[in-house]
């Protein structure tokens, strides 16, 4: 499938217009939390009166995700017979997420960006919860989940979620190692924004460890404190906790894609 889906991609900037700005989420490693930060960002953007669109990218059953809506939409056929597209419901978002018959579904296998977006829905932006380890992601971006770190017009804004953790900065560190060669080529966008979960700041001993493409990125890092409750149940159909949300609508204003305050209140809770 990998090779099939291979006559589908071009080495050329992709248009990513139709998506609005894209934010792919990549998380440095297993347990950092990145479908937390992709759920988070797109009740955000709900929040704030903008129309988003959620991918989820990952095996249904080991997604961080394959709980955010509480029913399930239509299926839509995919480029491969044995894949599909799901589209549902999130509190002012729609949910994308892949569909396989297969027993197995690896990044290769992930459909092009073409495939993701609803008919006749407008996309203000797009959260792309990547979904699988951005080791393997990264061995050939431009096929499959990876194709969302394109470069194109306009550009996305990858998001790379670590852990405040001397083995969070250390994987971080090899993750954009790992795709400095695509980004050199102009093929894909290095992330350029961290984001850090379960902690308010770097502690200044785990700072001390970043290698240097970390340490380019520390300066900017947005942090997001421990929630217990989301903690303990993960992301649901429920918008995501405000403390949560916060730092998030914050970088999102930064990157100009406007979050309106006053509606904050009045969509609170799940």
């Amino acid at each position: 499938m990998a090779q099939y889906y291979e006559g589908l991609v071009s080495e050329a900037p992709f248009d990513w217009s139709e998506f609005g700005r894209v934010i792919p989420v990549l998380a440095a490693s297993p347990g950092a939390g990145a479908s937390v930060v992709a759920a988070a960002l797109a009740d955000a953007l709900a929040v704030g009166a903008r129309s988003g669109l959620l991918v989820d990218t990952a095996d249904r059953s080991r997604s961080g995700l394959n709980r955010a809506t509480r029913d399930d939409g239509p299926l839509v056929a995919g480029p491969h017979p044995t894949v599909a597209i799901r589209f549902s419901a999130r509190r002012g978002s729609v949910v994308s997420r892949v569909e396989s018959s297969s027993p197995v579904l690896v990044p290769g296998m992930v459909p092009p960006p073409e495939f993701w977006r609803p008919a006749n829905w407008r996309v203000d932006a797009t959260v792309v919860d990547i979904g699988h380890d951005v080791w393997r992601v990264a061995a050939h971006p431009l096929i499959g989940a990876g194709a969302w770190l394109r470069t194109g017009s306009p550009s996305p804004r990858p998001v790379l979620v670590v852990r405040p953790t001397f083995p969070g900065v250390v994987h971080g560190e090899q993750v954009l190692a790992r795709l400095e060669p695509w980004v050199r080529s102009g093929l894909v966008t290095p992330p350029t924004q961290l984001v850090v979960t379960g902690a308010r700041r770097w502690p200044s001993a785990v700072a001390a460890q970043a290698g240097r493409r970390m340490s380019v990125l520390l300066p900017g890092s947005v942090f997001l404190p421990r929630h217990r409750q989301l903690a303990r149940t993960g992301v649901t159909a429920a918008v995501t906790p405000a403390p949560v949300r916060a730092p998030l609508a914050t970088m999102l204003r930064r990157w100009g894609i406007p979050v309106d305050r006053r509606r904050s209140a009045s969509t609170r809770s799940g």
